[in-house]
């Protein structure tokens, strides 16, 4: 086969949460053993860090990994979901897994995994694995793709546990509620292995003290501990907390033995772009007008990223704007100005929100917009509109910049 064609099998033959959502999430981590084994335990010959967490998982992974490449490690990435290219879920030092490699891994298993049924995800993890222990990382940053608990990339024992921070995400799956969502997160606490946790929440700190308490495991506040915070080219007032997050885990890492300085540190936080090839995260795509576009995709996470909108000048605002048909609107859309000219679309993917019921509901809440057949046609309509001094945003959803960028 060749890569598009090994890329389509995965994404049509085994079940694919980024498209199909419900019916790709798995209760257990059957699977993810079997598969380990099948490939003779690649996760136990690499060191690893395991970033768990609501919202800034990604920006803190691709932080860490800038970081650590800073320091002259070999630092493998594994983050999910890709924007453009499968392939940007597997990266060493900011370089995406090759093609052949991506081909060979599939020919080598494919057997394996249409016998036992595998997931999408399942594949990947086992993939990254694999990836990482061949080519002798010294250390990988992995992130979580939903939850923690049964994510299929709780296999690994890291130096060190992150998380991030809670909010009412994949209710569905995790819990309807803040502490319930929390108790899955730290799943990835393991016996006698340093946590670090980004945000201090009243309602998830005594979950996380306990299970930490159970495990043996120290814990680490980075809001109640880390004062100096460093730039990062990652924008965003926002990133000041995703910042101490990867400050402190350093801090932990370091206190093991891994030889990171404060320059590596300096560096690292400001090369997190270039040297990882991170997208979307307060991304401006272009000026006259302004256009900027964040991944952003639940309340807690647009919350943040509107407080970021508010402190920007322009004379009139433009939202480009789609969701997958799992989200809440309710509490999403009181977090978004009544005030902008709207632009409704739908990601295209099987989970993508009907771009006739969006608008629909938004026009009963007292919005105003118009309704586009894709993504590409509302961005188009959206600079059409604006004059150099407007303000355009792109966002509610990863899989709607994925299709501007």
């Amino acid at each position: 086969m060749t890569y598009l064609d090994t890329v389509n099998w995965m994404f049509s033959q085994l079940p694919m949460y980024q498209r199909q959502g419900r019916k790709a999430y798995k209760k257990d981590l059957t699977n993810t053993i079997l598969l380990a084994h099948h490939l003779k335990k690649p996760e136990l010959k690499f060191k690893s860090v395991h970033v768990a967490g609501t919202n800034g998982k990604g920006s803190t992974s691709h932080m860490l990994a800038s970081i650590f490449q800073e320091a002259g490690y070999k630092v493998g990435l594994y983050t999910s979901p890709h924007l453009k290219d499968f392939r940007e879920r597997i990266k060493i030092n900011g370089k995406e897994i090759s093609k052949q490699a991506v081909i060979g891994f599939i020919k080598r298993n494919k057997a394996f995994f249409e016998a036992n049924n595998l997931s999408f995800f399942e594949m990947t993890v086992g993939m990254a694995f694999e990836y990482f222990a061949r080519q002798k990382v010294d250390i990988a940053i992995v992130e979580v793709g939903l939850g923690g608990r049964l994510d299929s990339t709780n296999i690994i024992t890291p130096e060190v546990s992150v998380i991030t921070n809670i909010g009412l995400d994949h209710t569905q799956f995790l819990g309807s509620t803040i502490q319930a969502i929390a108790e899955e997160k730290a799943g990835i606490i393991k016996q006698h292995i340093p946590v670090v946790v980004g945000e201090t929440q009243k309602e998830t700190t005594p979950i996380f003290n306990r299970i930490a308490s159970e495990k043996q495991s120290n814990i680490y506040y980075a809001d109640d501990i880390i004062s100096e915070v460093f730039q990062s080219d990652l924008k965003g007032s926002y990133q000041v907390k995703n910042i101490k997050t990867v400050l402190q885990a350093v801090k932990t890492l370091q206190s093991l033995g891994w030889k990171v300085s404060k320059e590596h540190i300096f560096k690292g936080l400001l090369q997190v772009v270039t040297n990882t090839g991170l997208k979307g995260r307060w991304q401006l795509l272009q000026e006259n007008p302004k256009v900027i576009c964040d991944t952003a995709h639940n309340s807690d996470g647009l919350k943040d990223v509107m407080n970021q909108l508010q402190k920007e000048k322009f004379k009139k605002l433009h939202i480009v704007f789609g969701v997958v048909n799992d989200k809440n609107l309710d509490d999403i859309i009181k977090l978004l100005p009544v005030t902008a000219s709207y632009y409704f679309c739908k990601p295209d993917i099987p989970r993508g929100k009907p771009v006739d019921e969006l608008a629909r509901y938004f026009k009963i809440k007292g919005y105003e917009g118009q309704s586009y057949d894709s993504v590409n046609e509302a961005y188009k309509q959206a600079l059409k509109h604006a004059d150099s001094e407007d303000l355009i945003f792109v966002g509610g959803s990863t899989f709607v910049i994925a299709e501007i960028i």
